[in-house]
């Protein structure tokens, strides 16, 4: 009775937060729905045992993909409200679209739930006092540690080729030198002035 109170709650913030990032004006409270929307998505996750989704929802979108929303929307300025001014225009359109993707899902859950059959496998079953983290973190560092440090790379890499190809330099904007700032000795450092009374640096 409690999980499937706690179930119809989360289900039906997630909704009204989904609904809300769309709706709302400010592009800001957008973002601050699309984070309600995450949390509530990875309460559900936790509520079906599947932890490390929840887990992975929470850090990995809430703590960089919509952090970094927030921080593009605001440091943008951009003009969403002139954007948005033409939103009810789709809305039938949309709602047709969200109808008729509710109604295959409705009918694949269905029909999967009907004949489903479990398939033959040979994958070892998990014990009951291993919960799904313990399982996915031996399963990733113990037979795929090489493909997950592969990947891990090939990440780093696409990620030092992004900063290289973005980086420009500007000839006529003052950069600070580390080496010459540290490098200078007393005589370049320190000018001495013989300044007259009364009359102060021309």
């Amino acid at each position: 009775m409690l999980q499937a109170i706690a179930f119809y709650a989360l289900a039906t913030v997630a909704v009204l937060s989904a609904f809300l990032v769309i709706a709302a004006r400010n592009p800001v409270h957008s973002v601050m729905w699309l984070i309600t929307a995450f949390f509530s998505s990875a309460g559900l996750f936790v509520l079906l045992g599947a932890e490390f989704l929840a887990m992975l929802l929470v850090v990995v979108y809430v703590g960089a993909v919509a952090v970094l929303f927030l921080f593009v929307v605001m440091m943008l300025d951009v003009d969403f409200a002139s954007l948005k001014q033409g939103f009810l225009s789709y809305l039938p359109l949309g709602g047709v679209i969200a109808a008729i993707l509710a109604i295959e899902a409705i009918l694949v859950g269905s029909f999967w739930a009907s004949d489903h059959v479990a398939a033959p496998s040979d994958v070892t079953a998990i014990t009951p006092d291993v919960n799904n983290v313990e399982a996915l973190g031996a399963l990733l560092y113990d037979e795929y540690v090489y493909f997950f440090q592969a990947a891990g790379l090939v990440l780093l890499v696409a990620m030092i080729g992004a900063i290289v190809l973005t980086l420009r330099h500007r000839p006529h904007v003052k950069r600070q030198k580390a080496h010459e700032q540290i490098g200078r000795d007393r005589k370049t450092a320190v000018e001495m002035q013989d300044v007259k009374s009364g009359e102060g640096i021309g």
